[in-house]
């Protein structure tokens, strides 16, 4: 019995070791791939830690069909009991010299789109919300597959 108790420990503190410390991601998938400008995306994130430092990122995967380079959203974040802060941005996905700035797979493509480039807190405890809505003037906006955020504690 005794010779069985050391592997499994050993084996729960590398698997546990084994997790990405301070973050979270949360994909939504959008639709037969054509993103309807009425299909917002929610995602929570509960903040137990405020006095942390985090980046926060809009997550965005399409296809190697989709017909620009850039995505305009409006990122709506609701903090608990307050006021909802609304961020319209451009997210820039390809340049003319590099072509898409994501990581890739065959025809698939991921970006990871830093919002602020200063890291920032989370003022109060509890449960906010992002809404993600894309805002382009093709709609629905074709060869989408997901859309997200991704929040990182910053670390030393």
């Amino acid at each position: 019995m005794k010779k069985l108790v050391f592997p499994i420990v050993i084996l729960m503190l590398a698997l546990v070791g084994c997790r990405p410390n301070g973050v979270f991601e949360k994909n939504i998938s959008i639709p037969e791939h054509a993103w309807n400008s009425q299909f917002k995306p929610s995602i929570q994130f509960t903040v137990e830690d405020t006095t942390s430092l985090y980046r926060i990122y809009v997550v965005f995967r399409h296809t190697d069909a989709y017909r620009y380079k850039n995505v305009w959203m409006t990122i709506t974040v609701q903090p608990p009991g307050d006021f909802a802060y609304v961020n319209r941005k451009n997210l820039t996905l390809a340049t003319d010299e590099r072509g898409w700035l994501g990581s890739g797979m065959d025809d698939i493509f991921e970006h990871r789109i830093l919002l602020d480039a200063s890291p920032s807190r989370f003022p109060k405890k509890g449960v906010y919300t992002f809404t993600l809505a894309q805002i382009m003037r093709e709609d629905p906006l074709e060869h989408v597959m997901n859309a997200g955020i991704r929040i990182e504690k910053v670390t030393n």
